[in-house]
């Protein structure tokens, strides 16, 4: 589909081309009748178009004879005020490869995305995405970027919208770690400890591997059994009298937004008892060890460093950690 976009209130003439060369005279139509001569004027099989009004756009055809050789969309630039972030969200579940768009600016018909200065700049090597069926206004945009390296360019996404002959064209310029959200985590377990609940929580599977690297930190909301007061808590040792739970989780390193809550599950059909003795074949990273890397690595002063450092960092003290306690089997967090 070939269009030609003129600019709001601007006196420019517009050219259209007919795009199959022919010998002789060709016919110019909008919307299959016989284009008016008042407002536009034949340059050979070129119909160069005077200001442009609304009752001009449309679709435009050159004819040779009864065969139609080419037809073109004149369209006219939108009056949109509003901000892209008005009408185009964006999420990413992780790190990977790919995250997702939402269009919430109903009253076009026609949309699509690309990423990338190509479709910045309108080149035709832009690969262009369009919403599925199934999910409507709803676009999966693909980049190349390793996830184990610190972003230094904003990601291009340029969306183009088409609403009765008038378009849209508007440019979002993001960090990935900026609009990542992992999905809700995963409750596994809560084990009867003394007169507490060890709460273990596993990262979304959805969420970017390896998670020694990739690290989630988590936050539990739970509910006392005897009046229904709700606390919260980073730390995965919560108090025995609770009657459910929930979780939440986000990326440390780099404040992200945190997911959404899981359902909330009751603690009665979930609990079991763990002996005090100490378990010496499974070693968990203590919380105040956590609580210490995490105060210390996720200040947004130090985004001076390499991110990719810092998260090395964060394993490297949690692996000396192990070995100068004599253990050697540590749990993945």
């Amino acid at each position: 589909c070939v269009f030609v976009v003129a600019k709001r209130n601007s006196a420019s003439p517009v050219a259209l081309t007919c795009n199959r060369m022919t010998s002789g005279p060709v016919t110019w139509k909008l919307h299959g009748e016989v284009v008016d001569e008042y407002y536009a004027l034949q340059d050979g099989q070129n119909l160069i178009l005077s200001e442009v009004h609304a009752p001009m756009l449309g679709e435009y055809s050159c004819w040779k004879g009864t065969e139609k050789l080419s037809s073109t969309f004149l369209l006219m630039e939108a009056d949109e005020e509003d901000e892209i972030d008005s009408f185009l969200r964006c999420r990413a579940k992780s790190y990977d490869c790919s995250f997702s768009c939402m269009w919430t600016g109903g009253k076009y018909t026609a949309v699509r995305l690309g990423l990338g200065h190509e479709c910045t700049d309108g080149q035709k090597s832009c690969k262009w995405v369009s919403s599925s069926d199934q999910q409507q206004n709803q676009f999966v945009l693909t980049h190349s970027r390793s996830p184990y390296a610190e972003e230094s360019t904003e990601l291009e996404v340029t969306v183009e919208a088409i609403e009765n002959f008038h378009f849209l064209k508007r440019t979002k310029l993001l960090f990935l770690r900026d609009i990542v959200i992992p999905d809700s985590p995963q409750i596994i377990r809560c084990e009867e400890v003394d007169q507490h609940l060890n709460v273990t929580v596993d990262p979304p599977s959805s969420w970017s591997t390896p998670h020694t690297f990739f690290s989630l930190e988590h936050e539990i909301e739970y509910m006392f059994r005897d009046d229904g007061r709700t606390e919260r808590s980073s730390s995965t040792l919560i108090p025995k009298s609770i009657s459910r739970l929930r979780v939440r989780s986000r990326d440390p390193l780099v404040l992200s937004a945190w997911s959404q809550w899981t359902p909330w599950k009751n603690t009665q059909t979930m609990t079991t008892f763990v002996s005090a003795a100490k378990n010496t074949s499974k070693w968990e990273i203590p919380f105040c060890l956590k609580t210490f890397i995490h105060s210390h690595l996720t200040c947004r002063s130090l985004f001076q460093f390499d991110l990719q450092s810092v998260r090395a960092l964060y394993v490297c003290v949690c692996v000396l950690a192990c070995q100068h306690t004599g253990f050697t089997k540590t749990t993945d967090y």
